[in-house]
């Protein structure tokens, strides 16, 4: 069994040639890539033939901007990797990107036409120049009765005014090559100027006791590739669950291509450091403050009102999206065993070195689920429909953005965060208009009352939810009471009548059940005295 001598190699900034050492060429081929959140690990093989003593092999395929200090080299039992010089290619054409390359073959192959075109042109040229040369019939030397003459004129014409057409027709081909050959030729100018990453070769010395056919393996980080996770969730009905896509966008611009090669994504990161932090001694000691420079402003009555004050937020998302029946479950499989987890993707994937987004399925699920409605009427007038779903805690989800589908309908964007989730996690799948929620103040119980130095007002809201489905619906309506930060400031006559009221946020929160073409009436009231001639952010 064969041996692998794993070594971390400096790599230098340029090539030599050692005097008496055989040099060969060898292409290696990229098997498996490791993508990291930031960067990816390449690994590839070759199978090489050394011969006694020291040799160097010239390997290509190699990424460019390779991370140094991450190459490692390994070779079978008798050989040993002596050194090893990297350096990017800058002059090969296959460092194109596959869209340059893509271009610069049609622009090859339109001037290729391009000058057919032209030959053609000349050769008709040449027949109408002779044709006016020979145009000229000088009477009865020509021997030609006038019936023969007329004849010959007849094909003349007719000959000229083919050959004509021709040109013209030609002319037409000629322009719209020189057409598209001008928007290729900018196309391909703005493709070479997005900074493609070129290609690298490494230059390998190695000793071996005797003469043998090695296998090397080759295995370097680079940093310019990653994924971004993304998920599809589809709802087909009410009640039943939802089906989750768990997905990849993986890019890569390392300077070679990664065909059919086997895929691993990981959530680990090779730039951060390995070394764990050390806590040094913390010292007391006085501390004396710098003098700090000061600049006056006057800071006018509206800024101060237009400033936020503390209230309940929406936890409304935007959300919609999209979900695969195939499951891919089969192909993959998940490693927790170390620091972060690894999805390993068996079916063979080809990503192209173009710096752009390609989609990989990681798997598929169907989760339990709960459907409530969620309304904040004060901020939005729309419900939005909630799944509360359980079971979601061995996918390894992370925190990323989703796209919705619910009903067959793209219903827009969303977003999954797992950082502050329990057991159940709650995600929107945008507004139901078919849910109909009003909110709007009661002007007749309205008032605002001078006592004494102080000003007494009072609000009375009128909410209104309306189930125009013909299911029942469960939804929660969530308003507000005002929350005082000032002892001047006094909050009374709360109303809120089968509410659950938090005093320590002022949320106000109804949980309702609708039947089909049910009105539930709410009543939300208050009262705020503050000292008059005072404003407050009501």
């Amino acid at each position: 069994m064969s041996i692998r001598n794993l070594i971390a190699v400096g790599c230098l900034l340029c090539f030599y040639n050692m005097p008496g050492i055989a040099q060969t060429k060898q292409k290696v081929d990229i098997e498996s890539a490791t993508v990291f959140l930031n960067g990816a690990e390449l690994f590839s093989r070759a199978k090489v033939n050394l011969p006694a003593g020291e040799s160097e092999i010239l390997f290509t395929n190699i990424a460019g901007n390779v991370n140094q200090q991450s190459l490692n080299i390994g070779a079978n039992s008798g050989v040993v990797v002596q050194s090893a010089t990297f350096q990017n290619n800058f002059l090969r054409e296959e460092n194109l990107s596959p869209r340059a390359k893509d271009l610069k073959d049609s622009i090859d192959y339109l001037e290729k036409s391009r000058s057919g075109i032209n030959n053609e042109m000349e050769s008709l040229n040449e027949q109408v120049a002779i044709i006016r040369q020979n145009r000229q019939v000088n009477g009865a030397n020509t021997g030609l009765s006038t019936t023969e003459l007329m004849k010959m004129l007849d094909l003349v014409k007719a000959r000229m005014a083919k050959l004509l057409d021709e040109k013209d027709a030609l002319a037409a081909n000629l322009k719209i090559a020189d057409e598209r050959l001008a928007r290729l030729r900018q196309q391909l100018q703005e493709e070479q100027q997005r900074g493609f990453q070129p290609g690298g070769q490494l230059l390998v010395k190695f000793y071996s006791t005797k003469a043998t056919a090695s296998n090397i393996t080759i295995s370097y980080v680079v940093p310019n590739a990653g994924w971004t996770p993304s998920y599809d969730l589809r709802v087909d009905e009410l009640g039943g669950p939802v089906k989750l896509q768990y997905k990849a966008h993986v890019y890569q611009n390392s300077g070679v291509a990664w065909d059919k090669i086997k895929l691993s994504l990981s959530t680990g990161n090779p730039n951060e450091g390995a070394e764990a932090p050390v806590l040094n001694p913390w010292y007391l000691q006085f501390y004396m403050p710098r003098p700090v420079a000061y600049q006056n402003k006057t800071l006018m009555m509206e800024d101060i009102q237009k400033r936020p004050s503390r209230n309940v937020s929406s936890v409304v998302e935007t959300a919609a999206g999209a979900y695969q029946s195939t499951t891919l479950d089969e192909y993959v499989q998940t490693d927790n065993s170390g620091i972060n987890t690894v999805f390993d993707i068996d079916l063979p994937y080809t990503i192209p070195s173009d710096g752009q987004q390609h989609n990989v399925a990681i798997r598929s699920a169907e989760l339990p689920a709960t459907y409530r409605y969620y309304a904040v009427p004060k901020i939005d007038r729309d419900a939005f429909l909630q799944a509360q779903i359980t079971g979601w805690e061995n996918l390894d989800l992370l925190p990323a953005q989703t796209n919705i589908f619910y009903e067959g309908t793209y219903v827009g964007q969303g977003y999954i965060d797992v950082r502050n989730v329990k057991d159940t996690m709650n995600l929107s799948l945008g507004r139901d208009k078919k849910i109909v929620v009003r909110r709007e103040r009661d002007k007749e119980l309205r008032s605002v009352k001078t006592i004494g130095t102080n000003v007494r007002e009072a609000f009375v809201y009128k909410i209104s939810v309306r189930n125009t489905r013909n299911k029942p619906v469960d939804i929660v309506v969530i308003d507000q009471i005002p929350i005082s930060n000032d002892k001047d400031i006094e909050v009374s006559d709360r109303d809120y009548k089968g509410a659950d009221y938090n005093e320590t946020t002022g949320a106000v929160t109804w949980k309702l059940q609708l039947k089909p073409n049910e009105t539930r009436e709410l009543i939300l009231g208050y009262s705020v005295k503050y000292p008059k001639g005072k404003q407050v952010n009501l």
